[in-house]
C-alpha cells in the first residue's frame, strides 16, 4: 500500500455532549435545517444520533451513490453531507448548482488517501491500452481521469460487462475489493495498491473464533475486508446489500465485518435479531479504526450545528470546474448502466 497514512495524525476527539446539550444542539439543528431550506444527507457509517437526526428531519442515509443521488433529486438547493470528503465532492458534480455544505472539509478517506490524483495519472498513462475503473471512494482528480466509476453493489456486474468487449482494465484504489471483484470474474485487471483501514483490519483468525462461539450465527462481510475473511462469509456484499440480506437470512444472530456504524439502520430492519461486531486485527487500542472509521467520527453535533452556522462559508464543498464534466462523463456511465 502507498505509504500515505503514515504520517497523517487523526483530530483529537471532540469532548462528548452530555445528553441535555445533544438535546438542546439537536433542537437547534433541526430549526437552522428548516430556516434554511436544507436536507440532511448522512452515510451509514456515521455515528446513530447522526443517523437517528437524519430520519427525524426526513434526510436521507445511505451509501456514498444513494447520497448523491437522492441530493440531486432533492428539491432543497442545500444538502448537507455527513460523510467524508469524497462525498461531498460526488454531491457536486452531480449537482453543482447547489450548495453542498459538510460538517467537515477535513474528513477524509484512506483509499482517497491512498489515491493521489498525479501518482494514478501516471500509473494510467504507463498502461494506456487499459480502460480506468476506479471505486467511487476517490477524489474528483481521480474520477476525472476514469472511463468508469463504480460502487461495492454494481462493480461485478460493470466488470463483467467491460470483460465481454474485450477490454483489459486498471482498478483503484482498493485492493481488496478489486481481488474480490477478479476472482468473481476472471477479468484482466491491474489492481492498484490501496486498502480501506476499517475493513482491512477484520481478521479471519479471530472471525474463526468468534464463529465457534456463535455456530449459528450468519457472518456478513463488506467486500473490501481481506479475501481470507471473505472466504469465511455466508454474504459478501455493499453495505445496502448487507443491510437487505439480513432481512432475509433466517439465522436470529449476524457477525458483520463492516464498519459499526450500520448497526444503527440494520438493526432497525431486523431488530428481532442480534448484531455482533466482527473481531479485528488489533484487538483494541492498538487498531487504526476498531471497526469505525475516525474520519467518519469527525461528523459531529457540533461541527454540523456550526456548519449551519459560523462555518457556513467555510464549510461549502467546492470542485474544480475543469473537473466535472470529464468526472460527470464515468458517473453517467455508471448511472445509464443496466445488467
Amino acid at each position: 500500500m502507498l505509504n500515505v497514512l503514515e504520517n497523517y495524525k487523526f483530530p483529537a476527539k471532540e469532548k462528548p455532549l452530555s445528553e441535555k446539550e445533544s438535546e438542546k444542539v439537536i433542537n437547534e439543528i433541526k430549526i437552522l435545517l428548516k430556516d434554511k431550506n436544507a436536507v440532511l444527507i448522512s452515510h451509514y457509517y456515521t455515528d446513530p444520533i447522526i443517523q437517528k437526526l437524519t430520519d427525524e428531519t426526513n434526510g436521507f442515509i445511505g451509501d456514498s451513490l444513494q447520497m448523491a443521488k437522492f441530493g440531486k433529486e432533492h428539491p432543497s438547493k442545500t444538502m448537507v453531507i455527513c460523510g467524508v470528503r469524497f462525498m461531498g465532492e460526488t454531491a457536486k458534480i452531480l449537482s453543482p448548482e447547489k450548495k453542498i455544505l459538510m460538517p467537515t472539509l477535513e474528513a477524509e478517506c484512506s483509499l482517497d488517501l491512498g489515491c493521489p490524483p498525479k501518482k494514478f495519472n501516471d500509473f494510467c498513462d504507463s498502461h494506456p491500452d487499459r480502460m480506468v475503473v476506479v471505486y467511487a471512494n476517490t477524489s474528483a482528480a481521480v474520477k476525472a481521469r476514469a472511463d468508469w466509476i463504480v460502487t461495492s453493489s454494481n462493480a461485478i456486474q460493470i466488470i463483467e460487462h467491460l470483460d465481454q468487449l474485450g477490454k483489459k482494465i486498471i482498478w483503484g484504489p482498493d485492493r481488496h475489493l478489486g481481488s474480490y471483484i477478479q476472482k468473481q470474474t476472471k477479468a484482466d485487471m491491474l489492481l492498484w495498491d490501496s486498502e480501506c483501514i476499517v475493513h482491512d483490519e477484520f481478521s479471519s483468525k479471530l472471525l474463526k473464533d468468534m464463529k465457534y462461539l456463535y455456530p449459528d450465527a450468519a457472518v456478513l462481510v463488506h467486500p473490501e475486508s481481506p479475501a481470507s475473511v471473505v472466504e469465511l462469509a455466508d454474504v459478501v456484499g455493499s453495505t445496502s446489500q448487507l443491510i437487505e440480506k439480513a432481512k432475509t437470512l433466517m439465522q436470529k444472530q449476524l457477525i458483520i465485518a463492516t464498519d459499526k456504524g450500520i448497526f444503527y439502520k440494520m438493526q432497525k430492519a431486523v431488530p428481532e435479531k442480534e448484531l455482533i461486531e466482527a473481531p479485528t486485527a488489533g484487538n483494541g487500542a492498538t487498531c487504526r479504526s476498531c471497526a469505525h472509521c475516525p474520519w467518519m467520527a469527525m461528523n459531529t453535533l457540533k461541527k454540523l450545528k456550526e456548519a449551519l452556522t459560523t462555518n457556513i462559508n467555510s464549510n461549502e464543498v467546492f470542485v474544480d470546474e475543469a473537473l466535472i464534466p470529464k468526472a460527470l462523463i464515468s458517473l453517467d456511465r455508471m448511472l445509464k448502466f443496466k445488467n
